[in-house]
């Protein structure tokens, strides 16, 4: 399949999975659009699959519905009991995102050493359009950010948010996530208090290095013994 198909596949899935996000959080679509600063118009364009959201735009609606970002990849269902969040200026953070997303492509482009000519030769995109996503000037569609990211060698989730509100909410709900996968008897065990420090000392087991792990085996074999 073409890069050209594989965008307008993947523009037209994006569209199912926001509009199911949305129903899913009793949410309209106008009250979704203004959340993350784009027209109802718009909005609706995502939902049938006509256009694409940027990385932004849907790191931005998963905070304002409460789900994990993984939903659009198809590997994560919607959580009905997330956290409550702190309110921020929404539109403001999806431009303040949009342009370091542009800078962190323009940053992986010139690692893998490859002009504009060339990345536009490798996935059809218009040089003058990928110039625009890196300066910040205009935002990247999410189906055309996971054909420059493969192109570059890379992954669209290294464009996801880490350090911003967004970013730490996407952790705790992938912390929580985890801990639910635990098996119900460790789950148990992590909620004893008095457990406590069998997990300290576990995780402080974990960030020592094998001859310091030997070590420590060692010493506890003379004590034994």
């Amino acid at each position: 399949m073409d890069t050209r198909s594989q965008i307008t596949l993947r523009t037209k899935k994006l569209g199912v999975l926001i509009r199911d996000a949305r129903l899913a959080s009793r949410r309209e679509i106008d009250e979704c659009a203004k959340a993350i600063g784009v027209t109802k118009g718009v909005f609706r364009a995502y939902e049938e699959g006509r256009r694409a959201p940027s990385l932004p735009e849907l790191e931005t609606l998963v905070y304002y519905l409460k789900l994990p970002i993984h939903h659009f990849w198809g590997q994560s269902s919607i959580s009905d009991d997330a956290p409550p969040t702190e309110p921020l200026d929404l539109p403001r953070l999806v431009e303040v995102r949009q342009r370091m997303i542009g800078a962190l492509l323009r940053q992986q482009r010139n690692n893998a050493s490859l002009s504009i000519k060339s990345l536009t030769q490798e996935t059809g995109i218009p040089g003058a359009r990928i110039k625009s996503y890196e300066l910040g000037e205009r935002p990247i569609p999410l189906s055309e950010l996971e054909v420059l990211a493969t192109a570059l060698g890379s992954r669209v989730e290294t464009f996801f948010d880490e350090s911003g509100p967004i970013g730490q909410w996407m952790n705790d709900q992938k912390s929580v996530q985890q801990f639910l996968e635990l098996p119900k008897e460790l789950q148990d065990f992590v909620c004893q208090p008095v457990n406590r420090p069998y997990l300290e000392l576990a995780v402080k087991l974990s960030s020592m290095s094998t001859d310091k792990l030997r070590s420590v085996a060692e010493g506890l074999l003379d004590i034994t013994l």
